[in-house]
């Protein structure tokens, strides 16, 4: 069964900042990576919204290029694995577990989207979806050095289960998620993706998490927490405790025309009222 395409691969590029479809190099890679985590923000508002969340990709297509939003990773990974395959890339897609904020050692349920790009027999991770710490650009996947994107830097570890993501955070290598190269089917993705945006426990429904990044800088919001994080800088925080306010942010800061929902500018309100 052949895969979906893309229905509007101009314009996808031209949000990327690309005139013409690039080849499928190395620095290309980079360049979609990068510009492709300031374009399009991390974001869950479908979930504090109440309404389903649609992977297949022509409905994560309208919501990301005709409505102005964001996603996750079952959707923004989703998009950019079929971005790649359209200008020639092999690539395809795996998944991993959290463990970001977990003690070390633990073993999460699998929840995260990512991809696995092969080039010239080299193979790489790419991961646009993995919110305020997502990697800002391809790692090389057969090495445990540490490797710089245009944020901090990371490193992979192999171990008898596949894979750990570091990052260097205050320096100190703090793990992303655990990964392995099983093959994954779109069955795999919707019972990830309904477990992350149904189930009760899941942090998606439980806090607003939106992230950007851009030219040395990361911006992420967690309820009503706005922060601006600056390589090298300390971080610049405020509150946001006014519903109206928080949908402008999103906005400005973000790019993202929030959904007019009544439901959802009440989820928010509960979420930022002072504790």
């Amino acid at each position: 069964m052949s895969q979906p395409r893309l229905s509007n691969l101009a314009l996808y590029l031209q949000r990327l900042g690309f005139d013409e479809a690039p080849p499928p190099t190395l620095e290309t890679l980079r360049r979609l990576q990068w510009r492709h985590t300031g374009a399009f923000a991390f974001e869950n508002l479908t979930t504090l919204s109440g309404d389903p969340v649609l992977i297949d990709l022509a409905s994560i297509e309208q919501k990301v290029l005709h409505h102005r939003r964001g996603g996750y990773c079952y959707e923004l990974n989703h998009l950019f694995l079929a971005l790649l395959q359209e200008l020639g890339f092999d690539a395809q897609g795996i998944s991993g577990r959290v463990v970001m904020g977990q003690p070390e050692g633990a073993w999460t349920a699998r929840t995260h989207r990512l991809s696995l790009v092969t080039l010239h027999g080299v193979r790489y991770i790419t991961d646009v979806g993995f919110g305020g710490m997502v990697p800002t650009g391809p790692l090389l996947l057969d090495t445990s050095a540490e490797q710089s994107t245009p944020h901090e830097p990371y490193r992979i570890e192999q171990h008898v289960d596949g894979y750990t993501l570091r990052a260097k955070v205050e320096n100190e290598w703090r793990p992303m998620y655990i990964f392995d190269l099983q093959r994954q089917e779109d069955i795999d993705y919707k019972v990830g993706n309904w477990y992350v945006s149904t189930h009760p426990d899941s942090p998606f429904a439980l806090r607003l998490m939106v992230a950007r990044t851009g030219d040395g800088w990361r911006r992420t919001l967690n309820n009503g927490s706005f922060a601006i994080h600056r390589v090298g800088h300390e971080s610049v925080r405020r509150e946001v405790a006014d519903v109206e306010e928080l949908i402008a942010l999103l906005q400005s800061e973000f790019d993202i025309q929030a959904p007019d929902s009544e439901r959802l500018k009440q989820t928010l309100g509960r979420l930022i009222a002072p504790a």
